[in-house]
């Protein structure tokens, strides 16, 4: 019996979404990326050529998700857990987003994405953040999908640092603990000025969550698929969506 949390059906589409409901398409996807160390080894090859075939996969994703008409993209890139890899694995991760914003940086521009990354930048080597600062830099009057990485971010870590901050206003008198609210707390984390997921993706037949959008995953529909991520085909990414617009978000109610 198929699980009914998996898809495994590839589903064929024609050129273009026409069997995708235009009037229901979700603003937020956001996507653990998951499989590239075992797709590799699946392969007899070493774990960073899985990573390297994952990095083509995000720029067909980026592509895919701009041409559904997706406002808002959030991509798991490394957690602030994935420095307990190797340090050779860790450096080639490390690497990969310099890559490929070098290579992908015209086209996003050409696409009118706007690229925006949340997590801890202190850690990050010199090369790696330059390479974002700039693709965030020439990308920031872009009015169409905003592609955002999470890298180096980790769901416990970011409500801890929010805790920290609304502590300090409250003992520097700014605040007072009858102001916290939901609303507050959403302005004070990484994803301010995103609306909350509508849709989480995640590959490789793992069902967790691995410390992702703790918060703001509260109320979006999961799909997972036992697809690695080296695998992933756009039309995944359409089932994906059409499984989403088959369910009643009722947020609680009825």
């Amino acid at each position: 019996m198929v699980n009914r949390f998996f898809s495994h059906t590839e589903l064929k589409t024609d050129k273009g979404n026409t069997r995708l409901d235009q009037d229901n398409i979700p603003s937020h996807i956001a996507i653990i990326m998951d499989g590239n160390g075992r797709w590799a080894k699946n392969k007899g090859l070493p774990r960073v050529a899985g990573h390297y075939e994952g990095m083509k996969v995000v720029t067909n994703v980026v592509k895919k998700a701009n041409e559904i008409g997706i406002k808002f993209l959030t991509l798991y890139a490394f957690s602030t857990e994935n420095w307990k890899r190797p340090e050779k694995e860790v450096e080639f991760l490390m690497k990969l987003p310099e890559r490929f914003l070098e290579k992908e940086l015209p086209d996003l521009q050409k696409n009118n994405v706007k690229v925006r990354t949340m997590g801890d930048r202190s850690l990050l080597p010199a090369n790696t953040l330059r390479a974002i600062e700039k693709a965030v830099k020439e990308t920031s009057d872009n009015t169409g999908l905003v592609l955002n990485f999470a890298l180096n971010y980790g769901g416990r870590h970011e409500l801890v640092e929010m805790v920290k901050e609304i502590g300090e206003d409250i003992a520097e008198g700014d605040l007072r603990p009858g102001d916290i609210t939901e609303n507050l707390i959403s302005e004070r984390l990484l994803t301010q000025g995103l609306p909350d997921p509508d849709l989480l993706i995640r590959t490789s037949g793992e069902i967790r969550l691995s410390n992702f959008m703790l918060w703001q995953i509260a109320y979006s529909e999961f799909w997972f698929t036992e697809v690695l991520w080296p695998d992933f085909k756009d039309e995944n990414f359409i089932e994906a969506i059409k499984k989403y617009q088959q369910r009643k978000r009722r947020y609680g109610g009825v």
